[in-house]
């Protein structure tokens, strides 16, 4: 049999492509491929099941182009939907298949390296390397991303990121920093691994502590049907873990990369420009014959003119690294109530030059008030909860008002400037919702448009 790089260098490209595409965590489905190319393969293990990585290409007809890591093993022809099959040979996505992956973890805990003609991948660790044997069983996290990870008997989580840019991933650096201060509501890191070459040199996979508990978004959604009132009070102290987030983010005036910076009212008109350049293009396609967007279809210069009133403002107060996607869907709640904040990778669809860069800490907070508000349409639609007339409403001063009690106050703009960023802020992710859910869940763009829509309707700088 040929050697397992040479194997998947021989992909067929379209039966490639095509696999790709259906894939939860390929970034743009709707985008026309011109073709996908394996750019680089280094065999992790040779013998028994190969594993290796591969480094995907894919490349669209406007001259850009992505990059995948596929992590890939091989097995004999008939297994079950492989990628594709070469030969007798069938490909298989490892990350599927936990039991074929789980060498990422031996090579993790010996902080190994792989050297390929023109690449290498290194496995670090905090400490260094570990003895002993690999936590077992090992399984795929079931939960819908856009990564894929792999759980280690409950004790470690690898997530490898699936698309890639050049340059450290921001949630091995956010976890680095927040770790290193002390900051005690997240999933201890407790390695990675990378990839450099003559491509790039990018972050593969973060690995950390398993922490046990319950996913935020649907703790929420069994509490509105259940007991509202205990959510609100549980997202008042959710409101202080970020909150704390911040001020520890904020904390560092000697790291460069996490050192406040002040803004004032020019980093306030580059926020608005920004925003409204992404409303102009989310809505000049926007679907005119589709209920589902009757709401706001013909209403795009009118949210730009809401966007332009409320950017009267002064200054914006001061810029520090932030979570920058931050929602229910990104905390856990812990067996004894604590709050635990995850995925410090920032919003996916975004380059990651701009996930890395220095926002208001509020850019976070209107994150969670627009989930609050999602989470209460999706109790009502999919849960058939009876949502308290006026909760959202309670539900986002408890988060704010838990919020204010913990964050460093020079961190943000005074009086009335800072609401108002806030709205400019959730004007900005409902946007950004409109058009993810336009091509990852069709049937979920109501919400989106809701929001946008008591946007266009209400007083939100109230």
């Amino acid at each position: 049999m040929s050697a397992p790089a040479e194997i998947v260098q021989a992909l067929d490209e379209p039966t490639l492509e095509a696999w790709l595409r259906e894939r939860r965590w390929f970034a743009s489905k709707s985008r026309e491929l011109q073709g996908v190319h394996v750019l680089d393969v280094l065999t992790l293990r040779a013998e028994a099941a190969p594993l290796v990585v591969a480094l995907v290409e894919a490349r669209f007809h406007a001259g850009t182009h992505e990059l995948y890591q596929l992590v890939l093993t091989l097995g004999d022809g008939g297994a079950t939907a492989p990628v594709a099959e070469v030969g007798e040979v069938a490909v298989i996505d490892a990350l599927a298949e936990p039991e074929a992956a789980a060498e990422l973890g031996e090579l993790m805990l010996a902080c190994a390296e792989i050297e390929g003609p023109a690449s290498r991948v290194r496995f670090l660790r905090p400490g260094g390397a570990t003895a002993g044997e690999l936590p077992r069983p090992v399984r795929a996290l079931g939960a819908e991303q856009s990564n894929s990870s792999i759980v280690f008997d409950d004790s470690l989580i690898l997530k490898c990121f699936r698309k890639l840019e050049p340059g450290e991933n921001p949630e091995l650096e956010m976890l680095r920093f927040l770790d290193g201060h002390g900051f005690r509501n997240i999933a201890p890191l407790e390695g990675w691994y990378e990839y450099r070459g003559e491509l790039l040199e990018a972050t593969l996979g973060v690995a950390q502590r398993f922490v046990s508990g319950s996913d935020g978004w649907e703790v929420a959604l069994d509490d509105l049907a259940s007991d509202p009132a205990r959510l609100t009070a549980r997202l008042r102290e959710l409101g202080r873990v970020v909150g704390e987030m911040h001020r520890v983010l904020g904390s560092d005036g000697g790291d460069p990369d996490f050192a406040p910076e002040e803004k004032g009212g020019e980093g306030v008109a580059l926020i608005v420009a920004t925003i409204d350049e992404e409303i102009r293009r989310a809505f000049e396609d926007l679907p005119q014959d589709d209920e589902r967007f009757a709401p706001i279809a013909g209403r795009g210069q009118e949210l730009r003119d809401r966007l332009a009133g409320l950017a009267r403002i002064g200054a914006g107060g001061m810029a520090i690294r932030t979570h920058g996607d931050l929602h229910l869907g990104q905390t856990l709640l812990r067996p004894d109530d604590a709050w635990v904040i995850l995925d410090f990778e920032g919003e996916p669809a975004r380059p990651l030059l701009e996930r890395r860069r220095k926002r208001s800490p509020l850019r976070d907070v209107a994150g969670m008030l627009r989930s609050i508000a999602y989470v209460a349409v999706a109790a009502r639609e999919q849960r058939g909860a009876d949502v308290p007339e006026g909760w959202v409403d309670e539900a986002r001063a408890a988060f704010t008002g838990g919020y204010h009690e913990t964050v460093d106050a020079a961190l943000l703009p005074g009086g009335e400037n800072a609401r108002t960023l806030i709205a400019i802020f959730e004007l900005e992710k409902a946007v950004y919702e409109l058009a993810y859910e336009r091509d990852n869940r069709p049937e979920w763009v109501a919400i989106p448009v809701a929001g946008i829509a008591r946007i266009l309707d209400e007083d939100v700088a109230a």
